[in-house]
This record gives structure tokens, C-alpha cells and sequence, in this order.
């Protein structure tokens, strides 16, 4: 199979070359290669009516639709990580001690907590509580986070450990033109990555938003949002996040063969998709078209592999280009690059603050404001 089939990778090959940038860390954990999220604590109760089963059934649905399949897998991850360490320490976990919790933290903190003497990061340490108390909740057993033993104890990770966010590099127009010409359009799987990259970039979609994507409404469980397409105007993009429901616009572009709508249409005509998954895997040497929805990892690997061979960034060593560019990058160009209003870069991207979108924005002008001017020196 050659180095471009779709074929499943795990993320355990994959390594850390596509975790997301930290400010999106809560609205992407996990990774999606883990298989199936593991069931939730049950709604159990002996003496509750014969006649209320079914609707208990259906609030254990509820529960599950409150959270995503991803957050649910690094919970049930983080979860099993911690009982495994109390597990060697012989340590009761139940109920929740926020003193054992603060020598669980020192102890991933210090690379002591598994056996290959990795330390963790402060953002994957502050993951691993949230995942903890999400879990203690569920078992009717809350963990108080403020407790001294685990706030003290986290505030010094916190100073000794934390370092300076690590952003993958912004994919800008240039380059995704370049990018663009690296695609084979004559086959489909050339015609599907030039629609995932084009979309992805000017919705300012996540990987996870570009693959969860169907061609309408209600068409499948597992999908997160639809598209509509307008003949003149562009198509709108329909998502559904952890806040609700937000549209995305994505007009026309200047010329064909860099707009995303056009790149669009050609795909769905071509590789006949009516109904169901927008984007999905193609085999056959690039012929046939099947019916599962493409995994998000395969955008990261995507945006890396056209962005290594489009030779973006030619100044650094092939290494250092590799770790350079993934999903995020798709992000963080549109941020970098559209210049128009922040106020609209920022709802297309679903940021809840300016503050956010700001530090998608890798080439925007820092020194606009010169307040040492301003302030007559």
C-alpha cells in the first residue's frame, strides 16, 4: 500500500506530531484512534419503577451526548492512567483523597508516574485533573480541585514546568497554493484533499469540523454539521460544538482552481456522494470511493504531507518542516491572513474572545499600536 492510501494509522505512530495548538486543547482532546469511547458509569438505582427503565435509558443517552466521543476517550484514558498508578502504589482510590491526587500530579510532573520516566506537560497535567474530576462527578464522588493539597501542588508545576505555547506553523495563501499543485486531479482522492484543504481554510474549520461533515441535515449519527450550497453566493457550513450550533460562511473565490466551493462540487459530483459522509476514504488507487467518514487524522496528515512536498518553509531541515504543520495550521492561516475586521475572523473561527483568535494570528502586525508614542516618548 503506498505512503497516500487512507489506510488506518494508530496515534501511537503518529506520536505528538498533530497534538493541537494549547488554546484549542479543550475543544479537541484525545485522539480519535482509541476505538470506541468506554460506556459511562450506569444510572443505577434497585428501587427505581420497573416502568422508568426506558426513560433512564434515555438519560444515559443525554449523559453521553453532553460530552464528545474524543473528550470521552481522554477522559476514560486519563482515568485508567490514574488507576493504574494507584493501582502500583497501593493506593485505595475511592473516595477522591486530594492529598493521593497531589502526589498523583508531582508524580507525572516529575516523569515517576509510568514506567518510561516521561514527564508530562503542565497542559497535560491540568487535562489529567479535569479528566479526574469529570469522572469522580460521574461516580457521585466529587473531587475539590481547590483543595490546598492540589492547588498548591499545581501552582508549582505550574512555575517550574510551564513553558511558552507550541503553535504549528500557519498555512498562508501562498502556500496553499503551492500546496494545491502538489494534488493529483486526476484522480479522486487528488480532487478530495483539495476540497478538504481549501475548506478547511477558509472556514477556518478543525480537523474534526472538516471530516464530521455531512452533504445534509440529519443524514447521519456520527456527524457534527452539514453543508448548503448557494449557486452565487458560496456555501454555508452548519456545525455543531460543545456551545451549541454556530454557521460558518465560505464565499467564492476569486478563480476557480483556489475556490472552495468549486473544489467542492467537483468532488461530490465526481466521486458520486448524494447522501451521508462529505468527506471519506478512497481505495483502488484512487478510484473507488467508499462509505466510512475519513478519521481527523488523516487532515493533519494531509496539511503535512502537501506542505513537505509544496517544500513550505525550505529554510528549516526536513525534521524540523515535519513538526511544523498539521490540522491547526489550516486555523492559524485564515487568522494570519485575512485582512479584514478581527471581529469576523474571529467568528469564523467560534472563538468565544478576540484574545483567542489573537493567538491564531502568526503575522499580524504587533506593533500597530505604539503606545510608547502615545505616551509622548
Amino acid at each position: 500500500m503506498s505512503k497516500t492510501d487512507d489506510a488506518p494509522r494508530s496515534s501511537a505512530a503518529s506520536g505528538d506530531d498533530d497534538m493541537p495548538d494549547i488554546v484549542d486543547v479543550v475543544m479537541e482532546m484525545g485522539d480519535a484512534d482509541h476505538g470506541s469511547p468506554p460506556p459511562l458509569p450506569a444510572i443505577a438505582n434497585p428501587s427505581l419503577p420497573a416502568h422508568l427503565e426506558a426513560l433512564a435509558g434515555r438519560a444515559r443517552d443525554y449523559i453521553e451526548a453532553a460530552s464528545s466521543a474524543n473528550t470521552r476517550r481522554a477522559y476514560a484514558a486519563d482515568w485508567s492512567h490514574f488507576s493504574s498508578w494507584c493501582r502500583r502504589q497501593g493506593i485505595e482510590m475511592f473516595p477522591p483523597d486530594p492529598q493521593v491526587l497531589g502526589l498523583y500530579i508531582a508524580a507525572c510532573a516529575s516523569g515517576t508516574a509510568t514506567g518510561d520516566r516521561k514527564p508530562n506537560t503542565v497542559s497535560t497535567i491540568e487535562r489529567r485533573l479535569s479528566s479526574l474530576s469529570w469522572n469522580f462527578a460521574q461516580r457521585g464522588q466529587p473531587l475539590d480541585r481547590k483543595d490546598r493539597h492540589i492547588a498548591t501542588v499545581m501552582a508549582g508545576i505550574r512555575n517550574t514546568h510551564a513553558s511558552p505555547p507550541r503553535q504549528k506553523e500557519a498555512i498562508l495563501p501562498e502556500d496553499l497554493i503551492a500546496m494545491l499543485e502538489t494534488l493529483d486531479r486526476g484522480t479522486l482522492r487528488g480532487l478530495r484533499d483539495r476540497a478538504m484543504l481549501l475548506l478547511g481554510f477558509a472556514g477556518g474549520l478543525r480537523r474534526s469540523e472538516i471530516v464530521g461533515l455531512d452533504v445534509g441535515r440529519d443524514q447521519t449519527e456520527d456527524g457534527r454539521g452539514w453543508v448548503e450550497i448557494f449557486a452565487d453566493k458560496g456555501l454555508l457550513v452548519t456545525l455543531r460544538g460543545k456551545t451549541g450550533w454556530r454557521e460558518v460562511e465560505i464565499g467564492r473565490g476569486s478563480s476557480d482552481p483556489t475556490c472552495p466551493v468549486v473544489a467542492l462540487q467537483t468532488w461530490l459530483r465526481l466521486a458520486r456522494i448524494a447522501h451521508g459522509p462529505l468527506f471519506r476514504r478512497v481505495a483502488g488507487q484512487g478510484r473507488a470511493v467508499g462509505v466510512d467518514r475519513l478519521n481527523d487524522q488523516e487532515v493533519a496528515r494531509l496539511v503535512k504531507r502537501a506542505a513537505l512536498a509544496a517544500g513550505v518553509r525550505g529554510d528549516l531541515s526536513e525534521g524540523e518542516r515535519a513538526k511544523k504543520f498539521a490540522g491547526h495550521s489550516l486555523r492559524a492561516g485564515l487568522a494570519s491572513s485575512a485582512e479584514v475586521d478581527e471581529r469576523y475572523v474571529q467568528k469564523q473561527l467560534g472563538h468565544a474572545s478576540a484574545e483567542m483568535t489573537r493567538r491564531y494570528q502568526r503575522r499580524r502586525d504587533r506593533f500597530r499600536i505604539n503606545l510608547t508614542k502615545a505616551s509622548g516618548l
